[in-house]
């Protein structure tokens, strides 16, 4: 898979990559005292400031990395629309291992960068990324999200954005097997991350048979003892008999080489990008007869947490919203059977129609 991705990003240019998803901005950042390299991609500012996390990651390449940025953006922006959200879409990725070249000098020099944009973006928490970071970057710009509840903020976004996915789960699988209970439900999930882990802990209190996987071997033992889960495999995954497929780790996972493997009736999960290519891949399952909870819109917990702390942070008040994802899945399902699209393109397409209709009042940001 990650050969396959590169040779198509090979054939694209810098520029070319930014046009294929039409955005506004896109920042490199670049600092040799600290070994920061970094990208930022604002995509679409209509309802407001571009809002998103900043991930830290060891791409294989560049052109990789912003790959990543460019397509984690873009779902920013849907993801906020499709919520009800006045904000943008915006998305940062930090080129490195997250444990062994992050520091506060590097993060600090970052925050100069995201301060330098004026409030166009604001940044948040990632795969990566802690809220100890944040605290860090705080330190050189206020456009920052998900601080510590110690400093105002709403905390660690991850347990809101488990609950918004488990809540996209739940709808899917009242569409696929016509009741949302997911007890005694076989369910994989791949990457048991800040995220993910909150996740299992979700499923395993509805008593759904659960099994992990994850590139962190540490992480799987603690989530296995503490919960029951089976341990498989990163490539058995794929092949696992299970009513639910939940990626919960990196994106793309849905794609040319897998989706023949599937067994599962349901692709639920809290990862972004799920669909490699979903012009291809959305329509792929649904002749496979598989129900898809659009990514964007069934994790958008931590978007909305974050959002919250802009407005006044109340948990009560973000969790009652993110609860509404599931009912915005059923009238996801709904419009694509009514149109005969897939469920991606469905979610598309209601987050376009907000941005155009806002557009019509408003300017970018």
């Amino acid at each position: 898979m990650v050969e396959l991705k590169e040779v198509e990003l090979k054939d694209k240019s810098v520029f070319g990559q930014i046009s294929e998803y039409n955005h506004e901005k896109v920042v490199f950042c670049h600092d040799q005292e600290t070994g920061l390299k970094a990208i930022i991609g604002i995509h679409n500012t209509v309802l407001g400031p571009a809002l998103g996390g900043t991930r830290m990651w060891s791409y294989a390449s560049e052109a990789e990395a912003l790959d990543d940025v460019l397509r984690l953006s873009r779902g920013m922006t849907y993801k906020a629309a499709i919520s009800g959200l006045n904000l943008g879409g915006g998305k940062a990725v930090i080129i490195g291992d997250a444990k062994k070249d992050k520091n506060e000098a590097l993060l600090r020099r970052f925050g100069r960068f995201v301060k330098n944009l004026n409030g166009a973006y604001i940044t948040a928490e990632d795969v990566g990324m802690t809220t100890k970071d944040m605290e860090y970057i705080h330190m050189e710009t206020e456009h920052v999200a998900g601080l510590p509840e110690s400093m105002g903020g709403g905390g660690d976004p991850s347990p809101v954005t488990a609950y918004g996915t488990y809540m996209g789960m739940k709808a899917a699988a009242k569409k696929a097997f016509g009741s949302d209970s997911l007890e005694g439900k076989k369910i994989s999930v791949q990457g048991v991350g800040h995220v993910g882990g909150y996740l299992v802990e979700l499923l395993a209190k509805e008593n759904a048979q659960i099994f992990i996987t994850d590139i962190y071997e540490d992480r799987l033992r603690e989530v296995s003892n503490k919960y029951g889960a089976k341990v498989v495999s990163m490539d058995e995954i794929y092949d696992l008999d299970v009513d639910i497929y939940s990626p919960c780790a990196l994106g793309g996972t849905v794609n040319d080489n897998t989706i023949d493997r599937l067994k599962c009736k349901v692709i639920a999960g809290c990862a972004n990008n799920q669909l490699r290519d979903e012009k291809i891949h959305g329509p792929a399952l649904i002749d496979k007869g598989i129900v898809y909870a659009p990514d964007f819109l069934i994790n958008a917990g931590g978007l909305i947490n974050v959002y919250s702390e802009l407005v006044g942070y109340n948990r009560e008040s973000a969790y009652a919203q993110t609860e509404r994802i599931y009912g915005y899945t059923l009238d996801i399902f709904e419009l694509a059977e009514k149109e005969g699209i897939h469920n991606q393109a469905a979610a598309m397409k209601m987050a376009e129609k907000r941005i155009q209709s806002i557009g019509k009042v408003r300017s970018t940001f």
